[in-house]
């Protein structure tokens, strides 16, 4: 079956991008899955750096799910306050290291399915677990990745499941994880949310936010209104 020209531009566009950033792994530090897992929920509307900074107090506290979920609250809070949102993320990585213990046998579950019945765990996180810890194709939708697919053209929003099922469609699964990071990577070091680089980005000639920096989020990016169908709540 021929693929729709959009799948077509989205697969090629993120080829050339998966030759130049060719790192397809998390940048956040970590030696396990618990590890990950809870970087990963401390990392929402935070730096990699900045959590980077933070676990390696975090785990030597508690090395386990165990030991994380008997810990006071208080007491995690205080560990995690650089990272912004402390009092929501220390109740999510409380509850989540509890589910593991009282779920899973203390170990992170390999399935999409599983992982987002955690505390603070949605799909964005999901996906990279299971990738970055057990091998599995998975599309990781962050707020880099969906800024840098609006300007792109692949998305008329930036609503992550809309993306994830976008880039689902165009990409064999065998290139998901890569095309993921990818994406960030772009995100991060060129098509930046306040100033991005368009004459140095490896894709520009492809892009229709080319030259319209001041405007790449704006509504021209939408189709018209009375163009797009009407929809439901699930839709």
């Amino acid at each position: 079956m021929v693929k729709p020209a959009a799948d077509e531009r989205i697969s090629g566009i993120s080829e050339i991008l998966e030759g130049i950033f060719t790192d397809a792994k998390p940048l956040l530090a970590f030696s396990s899955c618990y590890e990950l897992l809870v970087a990963v929920i401390l990392s929402a509307q935070c730096t990699d750096d900045q959590v980077n900074l933070v676990t390696p107090a975090l785990f030597e506290k508690w090395p386990t799910p165990a030991a994380l979920a008997a810990a006071p609250i208080a007491e995690i809070e205080t560990t995690i306050r650089s990272t912004g949102f402390f009092r929501i993320k220390a109740r999510s990585i409380s509850g989540s290291a509890r589910m593991l213990v009282d779920r899973f046998g203390s170990r992170v579950p390999d399935t999409i399915d599983q992982l987002v019945t955690l505390p603070g765990v949605g799909r964005k996180t999901a996906n990279l677990v299971v990738s970055a810890c057990f091998g599995k194709p998975g599309i990781i939708v962050d707020t880099h990745v969906s800024r840098v697919c609006a300007r792109l053209g692949f998305s008329v929003d930036r609503d992550p499941g809309d993306i994830e099922r976008i880039l689902a469609a165009a990409l064999p699964p065998d290139r998901w994880t890569a095309a993921s990071h990818a994406l960030n990577r772009l995100g991060k070091r060129v098509c930046t949310a306040r100033k991005p680089d368009c004459p140095g980005c490896p894709v520009g000639p492809r892009c229709p936010s080319l030259g319209r920096t001041g405007e790449t989020d704006r509504a021209w990016l939408k189709p018209p209104r009375q163009t797009r169908k009407a929809s439901g709540p699930e839709a």
